[in-house]
């Protein structure tokens, strides 16, 4: 049995707002804001205040929202994006949870350094792998890589990260004070 909840849901699917409004008015935002922070258009200066070309934005960024929600590609694209996206959000809020509960006294942990890089580079690779994911190509990879493993292409350019790898951990970090400092 359907609560009257779920059959709202149900009839705001059934309107587009999933697929054609919320999409559209996504793209709007990130583009008009783009515009905006970018100035890309140019600014104008009226009564000794210069604000951007706020109608020029808005036009741009609703035909960019327009043209996007008529490609249904790009839609689900968008939406599978979103919702892995999200995913990943929660998946990092319970971790840091977890890690809360186990740090002892109020100052609690911050992440420094090497640390800090290491799960911004994690975060980036899921990120990555998401957008691969819904464009579709993810599975094509897969297969271009079990099916080339043994190859050497690939094997040179596995041993060529971990070389490029180890030389960033060698030589990169903060430069060290000398005694004269």
């Amino acid at each position: 049995m359907a609560s009257t909840f779920r059959g709202v849901i149900e009839f705001m699917n059934k309107i587009g707002l999933y697929d054609v409004v919320l999409p559209f008015l996504l793209v709007f935002v990130v583009v008009f804001g783009v515009l905006e922070k970018s100035k890309i258009f140019g600014t104008v200066k009226i009564d000794d205040v210069e604000t951007t070309k706020k109608n020029l934005n808005a036009i741009v960024a609703f035909v960019v929202a327009f043209f996007v929600v008529a490609s249904v590609r790009l839609v689900d694209i968008i939406t599978q994006v979103s919702a892995n996206t999200v995913t990943i959000m929660l998946f990092t809020f319970f971790f840091l949870i977890l890690v809360g509960m186990l740090v002892q006294g109020e100052k609690g942990i911050e992440l420094e350094g090497g640390w800090k890089i290491f799960f911004y580079i994690i975060i980036l690779i899921a990120l990555i792998l998401i957008f691969i994911g819904a464009l579709g190509w993810l599975p094509k990879i897969g297969e271009y890589i079990s099916q080339f493993w043994e190859n050497e292409i690939v094997a040179s350019v596995v041993l060529l990260i971990i070389v490029v790898g180890f030389m960033f951990a060698i030589v990169g970090g903060s430069p060290k004070k000398s005694k004269s400092d």
